[in-house]
């Protein structure tokens, strides 16, 4: 039985962070599902289509990590998709409270699925997607904290 496990995220943009975590994921499943939430409720900045689109190319050729966009209940999602594990990403203490309240809630509606926490690698840590924004939004040099089509698209759309 193949070991699945889902990497939820609004992945807006999706980060080096991010890329990290879905790599290590990988290194402990047979396959990881990198699922971009539609989550309109946050309005991100781009489109479901386009947030899949720079995740693929992100993460390029990775034989055991697919991009998935969806919208819906995760657990819902997660047993769709055969998935036993559910990866989120600590970067701080400050994640672990919201985090864990989030694994309690999924633990509540399916119990068959397990919640696993990894944290970045230590220069990573301090990347999210709303900073990535707010620097480029800015004019900022994004190109240490996203791949380069991530990049290119923010500049794109702050030019």
């Amino acid at each position: 039985m193949n070991r699945i496990a889902v990497y939820p995220g609004t992945f807006d943009p999706i980060t080096l962070g991010h890329i990290d975590l879905a790599r290590r994921a990988a290194c402990l499943f047979d396959e990881v599902i990198v699922a971009v939430a539609a989550n309109n409720s946050k309005q991100p900045l781009f489109s479901l289509e386009k947030r899949c689109l720079l995740a693929e190319q992100a993460l390029g050729n990775q034989s055991k990590i697919k991009v998935v966009g969806f919208d819906g209940l995760l657990v819902d999602f997660a047993r769709d998709h055969s998935a036993t594990a559910i990866v989120r990403g600590l970067r701080a203490v400050s994640d672990f409270e919201y985090e864990i309240q989030l694994a309690a809630v999924n633990r509540r509606l399916d119990p068959s699925i397990e919640t696993v926490f990894l944290s970045p690698a230590e220069d990573l840590g301090v990347i999210s997607s709303s900073v990535v924004r707010e620097l480029a939004l800015l004019g900022g040099d994004v190109t240490s904290m996203v791949p380069e089509p991530v990049a290119m698209a923010l500049d794109a759309q702050f030019r």
